[in-house]
């Protein structure tokens, strides 16, 4: 997966659009009548207030402590870009911050400190440790990080981890397991070099030896070369510790015979001579960010038997710290821990190991767009399993319990898993899984509407992303203009402009178009006029002739007008059976919506084709369709021949013999809620209803702009489905990134 462009204009929008930042805090309780606010303020407050003072470990119930924690820096080494300050550092913390919520669902809150000093910087955590369950230290530069962590896990009764050492070493170790496992070495057999005596690299090599690597097999080298006994220059007492008696000096004689290389040092550190001097079946983690100390390519050069992992997204085996931290910390509030210590971090890494050789779900293979199975380039789960939630932090838990870290420990894991399972937001590994599946296809995407400013925004992101090639139809000067004018002039050299005028396959389209329409009292007038000036109708042809693989239009007219303007060229009506199905995602939900475009008001074949189109999409979007015909009655009751249609709907699905699951007509609230349906013991549905079939197109409307301005459901849609062709209809009101996620379903050809 290549890494996706961007320029600093784009990064900036990113952060100051919708409102600065990253996240803000939303109330959990009720806010509206005095009575609440007397509850959650004076004086009903003051009533947890004195539990907790007579008994602290109840913080844990009443307050938000065992969900939350500090990401915590001093700016002094912020990626690779060195002491930025406090200040510098904020937007990489918020960042940090989103991760927790967004993959282990941590609530996190990021705090800049102003010092260099370490005693005031651990004098300030230490007393902020009323707050938080736990504390995420970040982005400070080695010696004084270890002064500082090794401080404070002895003065505080919570867990503190600084990532950038111990979130390394523990995915670090995972991999190692599997490479180990693979090349058919043991631990403490293996000879390993580490270059990069920093943070990282010397708690890489601490887990390591927790672990049953030897002390005497473990050289460490840093600019100066190995780190031997008797060494002076450039020493300290972290590095002290590892140093063994060898004659070794330089890392190019170090990696001779090596079995493992490790790197946290720098680009280009490592020669294709020192590679090709190790021992049988390699193992060589080259984790220098943003560049490896060599890359897979030159490594396997001249060593195809190397097992190679690296710190990026776009090579196979990423060690990627989003792997553990999140779920370290997950495991260790949930058993309320006083510390992450090494069984917790050993458990980590052994649970990530165990999880790269199960079996992978379709969901993970479809978002990489490769078939994903253990082994040399598969030792190292992806960042986007969903299994992880469910899997690591158990672990995390059990090994605290284990080892008399939790306070409280969980009693019934089974139920934890469960509970795990539910937090987080399938919606989000649905849209992932989406787009990397339009990166996979790589679609020639035509956007019709070349003259707006939006639509432009998001041809420009849907190749920037590395999603394809957007072609965007519109005249040069327009388009050029309209980008200069929003400061994303660079960006007219990579989109390709195409129009009636450039195109030598006009006499083409209009013959095609000409055979369509001169029965229905169309002239050779008419067709060139619709050809040649109709950017809707071009671009329809375009897609017709395979000029193009997939067609985003409608943001400038009304759909009912572009749909006309699209039939010229394709079928995309009732009676060819088109459908239109909309995507709501909601807190973690997704429901789709349909017929949102086509049907004003179909009969009971109509619906029961429309709930056909809707599995399809639903099945596309990797969710196993429920289908509910809803009304405002429930099995009949109320009677009234407006819903005697919904009542015979299913009736047709029955007689066709579909594979999936599908009631009605129903409710609402009987369709979505579990517990309403456990009133009707005899529906047939094993859960809420992901596909909702409505009776008109005004209630499908209805519905989805109600849930939009009152809910703030985020819309996809309506999709397009039942079409020969991969088009996207897109609305007057969307915004650029709208039309992208519209622009990512034609790739995919959603529907």
């Amino acid at each position: 997966m290549a890494n996706s462009k961007y320029t600093r204009e784009e990064a900036l929008a990113f952060h100051l659009e919708p409102t600065p930042g990253k996240f803000e805090i939303q109330a959990t309780v009720p806010m509206t009548t005095q009575r609440d606010l007397s509850l959650a303020y004076s004086p009903g407050v003051a009533v947890p207030c004195e539990e907790i003072a007579a008994n602290p470990e109840l913080a844990y119930d009443y307050t938000n402590k065992g969900n939350l924690v500090a990401v915590i820096s001093n700016g002094t080494a912020v990626l690779g870009l060195g002491n930025l300050g406090a200040l510098g550092s904020k937007p990489v913390m918020e960042g940090k911050a989103v991760l927790f919520k967004r993959f282990a669902d941590v609530n996190s809150i990021d705090i800049e400190l102003d010092t260099e000093d370490p005693e005031a910087f651990i004098n300030a955590v230490r007393l902020m440790g009323p707050t938080f369950g736990g504390i995420n230290l970040e982005d400070i530069k080695a010696p004084e990080c270890f002064i500082i962590e090794q401080q404070l896990k002895e003065v505080m009764d919570i867990p503190v981890f600084h990532d950038d050492q111990h979130g390394t070493a523990v995915i670090c170790a995972a991999g190692l397991i599997n490479a180990l496992h693979l090349s058919a070495k043991k631990i403490e057999d293996v000879r390993i070099v580490l270059n990069g005596a920093g943070a990282a690299g010397i708690a890489c090599l601490e887990l390591l030896k927790s672990m049953g690597a030897r002390h005497e097999n473990c050289l460490m080298c840093d600019t100066k070369g190995v780190i031997f006994q008797g060494r002076t220059e450039g020493m300290n007492q972290w590095k002290s510790a590892h140093a063994v008696k060898t004659e070794l000096r330089s890392l190019e004689e170090a990696m001779r015979g090596a079995d493992v290389f490790l790197g946290v040092s720098a680009k280009g550190a490592v020669t294709q001579e020192m590679v090709a001097s190790m021992a049988d079946n390699p193992v060589i983690f080259a984790m220098a960010n943003p560049d490896p100390e060599i890359t897979p390519e030159d490594a396997h050069a001249v060593r195809p038997d190397a097992i190679v992992a690296t710190g990026r997204s776009d090579y196979p085996n990423q060690v990627n710290n989003v792997l553990g931290f999140p779920y370290l910390f997950r495991g260790a509030l949930d058993v309320h821990a006083r510390a992450i210590n090494d069984e917790m971090k050993i458990a980590c890494a052994e649970a990530l190991a165990k999880l790269a050789r199960l079996d992978v779900p379709d969901e993970v293979a479809m978002a990489y767009g490769r078939k994903l199975t253990f082994g040399r380039d598969y030792i190292i789960p992806t960042p986007f399993d969903p299994r992880l939630i469910h899997v690591i932090p158990p672990a995390v838990a059990r090994a605290g319990m284990e080892t008399g870290a939790a306070r409280r420990p969980i009693v019934d894991m089974d139920a934890y898993e469960l509970s795990l399972k539910s937090r987080m937001d399938p919606t989000a590994s649905i849209l992932r899984g989406l787009n990397a599946r339009a990166r996979n296809a790589q679609a020639r995407m035509i956007f019709a509407e070349g003259d707006d400013i939006r639509v432009l925004r998001a041809a420009v992101q849907y190749q920037r992303t590395g999603l394809g090639k957007a072609l965007v139809v519109g005249r040069d000067e327009d388009v050029k203009a309209k980008l200069e004018g929003i400061g994303m002039g660079d960006a007219v050299r990579e989109l390709e402009v195409v129009n009636a005028a450039k195109t030598d396959k006009l006499d083409e389209y209009k013959a095609f178009l000409y055979r369509r329409l001169q029965r229905k009292g169309f002239d050779r007038h008419d067709i060139h006029r619709l050809a040649a000036r109709d950017r809707h109708v071009y671009s329809a042809l375009m897609l017709a002739h395979g000029h193009g693989d997939g067609l985003v239009t409608g943001a400038t007219r009304k759909s009912a007008h572009v749909m006309e303007l699209i039939n010229h060229v394709f079928d995309v009506d009732a009676e060819h059976g088109a459908v239109g199905i909309t995507a709501l995602l909601h807190k973690g939900r997704i429901v789709l919506i349909a017929d949102t475009l086509v049907h004003e008001w179909p009969d009971e074949e109509d619906l029961a084709n429309i709930a056909m189109r809707g599995a399809g999409v639903a099945r596309h979007l990797g969710l196993e369709p429920r289908v509910a015909f809803v009304s405002f009655s429930t099995f009949g009751y109320p009677r009234s021949e407006r819903a005697e249609k919904m009542h015979r709907a299913p009736k047709v699905l029955e007689r066709r013999g579909v594979d999936f699951e599908f009631e009605g007509e129903v409710t609402v609230d009987v369709a979505l809620n579990a517990r309403a349906q456990e009133s009707y013991p005899f529906q047939r549905l094993t859960g809420p209803a992901n596909v909702l079939v409505v009776p008109a197109r005004h209630s499908a409307s209805i519905s989805v702009k109600l849930m939009q301005e009152m809910a703030g459901a985020t819309v996809i849609g309506p999709i397009l489905s039942g079409v020969d062709a991969s088009i996207q209809i897109c609305s007057s009101n969307f915004t650029a990134s709208d039309i992208l996620n519209m622009a990512v379903l034609a790739a995919c050809k959603v529907g």
